[in-house]
């Protein structure tokens, strides 16, 4: 009886301590993101608002995509850019312009230039590799983004093609989804920004379906991306995948 009396006291007069969260590894964090975020087919109805130092405009696109390595986006909306096509292939892109009718390869420092004006490069709408091929990682503790719980993960490239040599990310716990994301160069320098204000349920996947994307070196309220309709694991035609076809 003394014992467990004196038990009783201990456990009274000892500090509390609160119980941390075990964090899964990075590794194990980043083969979520990425099991969601690259699935096999889909196509994607989306608008994206390109916010200028003077004004704003909205351009309709719908894309189609089959892994990681094929993808075929058509601009739709506004007439001034209906009709421009993109078709990626591995690694290599190509634009295809209506009023020209010509067909440009996007290479080498290429790359670099924005798109349609947006706070977007070619190089990142060709990065749909997964993140745990590219870059090591490691969990830099928790936060709270959107009200939602996530682990804050640092990435450092272990590629030298990596378009952004170390990111930030804040992945939510529960979703396995990126809810804020900062690239940076190799010199430390903040190059851009990647914000999600909403998502949706589809298809048993949490997707985001509003994001900010922001070019750090530019002025202005950055790109938004709104997803309209989003479709998985469907059939996408294969002459689509074809250089010849953006002329069509």
């Amino acid at each position: 009886m003394k014992k467990i009396l004196a038990l009783i006291i201990l456990a009274a007069v000892l500090p509390v301590f609160p119980v941390l969260s075990q964090a899964p590894s990075a590794e194990t964090i980043l083969d979520r993101v990425d099991r969601n975020a690259v699935p096999g087919n889909k196509i994607v109805m989306s608008e994206m608002i390109i916010h200028g130092r003077r004004d704003s405009r909205s351009i309709k696109i719908k894309s189609w995509i089959e892994g990681e390595d094929k993808a075929f986006t058509e601009y739709l909306y506004p007439p001034r850019e209906q009709g421009i096509k993109m078709l990626k292939l591995g690694d290599q892109l190509w634009t295809y312009s209506p009023a020209t009718d010509r067909t440009i390869s996007i290479s080498g420092h290429m790359l670099r230039q924005s798109v349609m004006g947006s706070d977007l490069s070619y190089e990142d709408m060709m990065e749909n590799k997964k993140l745990r091929e590219v870059y090591t990682a490691k969990v830099n503790g928790e936060e709270k983004f959107l009200e939602r719980d996530c682990w804050v993960l640092e990435l450092v490239a272990n590629k030298g093609e990596a378009a952004y040599y170390t990111r930030k990310l804040w992945v939510d716990k529960e979703r396995d989804l990126i809810l804020r994301e900062e690239r940076f160069a190799k010199s430390g320098k903040l190059l851009k920004t990647l914000d999600v204000k909403s998502v949706i349920r589809a298809q048993d996947r949490w997707v985001p379906n509003h994001v900010v994307f922001k070019d750090a070196l530019k002025e202005g309220q950055g790109t938004e991306f709104k997803i309209d309709t989003i479709e998985f694991d469907v059939a996408v035609p294969a002459y689509l995948f074809d250089k010849a076809g953006l002329r069509r």
